[in-house]
């Protein structure tokens, strides 16, 4: 058979040319290919990114896992600001130190890319929001004390904002209480550790005595803030979760779940069904029941499995009233900083992944103990 006969193989990456990849049904090779066109504008960006979804997945792969930690210079601002769940970082070098430190910890550590959702353009800007379940053994001495030699699997969301090949706002939400339990560390030891760094730093936790759930005397805002949606899916979503959240009508949730919907959730919790979504969406609430839920960023793409995903950045602002993990309630301020992403099929939410961070909100306790007794 000559080559005008020979069947012409498929190319891995023929359901989506021309298309910006998504992350959930392909092998790692096929989302840094190294012979894929260019498929989307990328003004600025190094030539070896095809694409936003690409550049994200690529070079997180190559600073972490290839160790070429330096590309940060090139792919970070001097003045890169980044948000994390325990503190922020306000310069590119902090940024270097701080991941070569977890490097070392944690050596054999891999950061499997689970969904990145995007918006943007390379004139204005991206925004992403990247999930990986980060997989590892705590097999080395370090900001964890003497190594357990336990395994651990931990949910992070990194969004960035991204400009010509360089990140220069991040936020990143690291489930970090999940780890410390799965590897044998008691928790609260730990926290209490970071607080008095932090107090001997001089750090300090402002006991905010009003957020905009309640305006004075009156009920909570009857509309939800719209602002920041780009398109009708995301004005729905937004919707939803201030009728829940801010309005406390957690009985939505019957309405806009799927009956057989899964809930992925900090401390690696697989749940499934509306009664479990509503007892953890309760579970959060109660542990700071005035608290206001505040949206922070929203953006959404189209599913290749069906129906669209949606990634949603929000804080919520409260205090310390109910009980829970965190101990008896202390009345003290809370401030949690929080990523979902959605993916809503046929008007219903199919899957949930929320992650935030208890271990943050209990260093804040136990911070604002440590200034109660100066």
């Amino acid at each position: 058979m000559n080559d005008a006969q020979s069947p012409k193989k498929p190319t891995p990456y023929a359901v989506e040319a021309g298309r910006v990849l998504q992350v959930e049904r392909r092998d790692f090779t096929q989302l840094v290919p190294e012979d894929r066109p260019r498929v989307q504008s990328m003004r600025g960006f190094d030539d070896c990114y095809t694409d936003i979804v690409d550049y994200i997945i690529r070079c997180t792969h190559r600073i972490w896992d290839e160790r070429d930690v330096g590309l940060i210079y090139s792919h970070y601002t001097h003045n890169c600001v980044a948000y994390t769940t325990l503190g922020t970082m306000y310069d590119r070098e902090t940024h270097i130190r701080d991941t070569i430190q977890r490097i070392v910890e944690f050596p054999d550590r891999r950061g499997m890319a689970q969904q990145v959702i995007w918006n943007g353009d390379d004139v204005n800007g991206f925004y992403t929001s990247h999930m990986t379940h980060g997989l590892g053994r705590h097999t080395q001495p370090g900001s964890w004390g003497k190594p357990t030699g336990r395994t651990y699997c931990t949910r992070t969301v990194a969004d960035c904002m991204i400009l010509e090949n360089r990140i220069y706002k991040e936020w990143i939400v690291r489930d970090n209480m999940g780890p410390l339990i799965q590897v044998g560390l008691d928790p609260h030891v730990f926290a209490q550790g970071i607080a008095q760094t932090k107090f001997g730093n001089g750090e300090t936790v402002l006991d905010l005595t009003e957020n905009r759930r309640l305006l004075g005397q009156y009920p909570p805002e009857s509309e939800a803030d719209l602002s920041i949606a780009h398109n009708d899916g995301e004005v729905m979503l937004l919707g939803w979760l201030h009728h829940i959240y801010n309005k406390r009508m957690f009985g939505k949730i019957n309405d806009i779940y799927a009956a057989n919907c899964q809930w992925h959730g900090p401390l690696m919790r697989e749940l499934y069904g509306i009664a479990a979504v509503l007892q953890q969406t309760l579970r959060l609430v109660a542990l700071m029941p005035d608290c206001s839920f505040v949206p922070q960023h929203i953006c959404s793409v189209e599913s290749e499995e069906g129906g669209t995903k949606y990634a949603l950045r929000w804080l919520m602002d409260g205090h310390h009233l109910g009980y829970g993990t965190l101990g008896a309630p202390s009345g003290h301020h809370l401030s949690v900083m929080g990523v979902t992403h959605f993916h809503i099929r046929d008007g219903k939410i199919i899957d949930e992944w929320v992650v935030y961070d208890e271990l943050s909100m209990l260093v804040q306790i136990k911070l604002a103990d440590l200034q109660a007794v100066v």
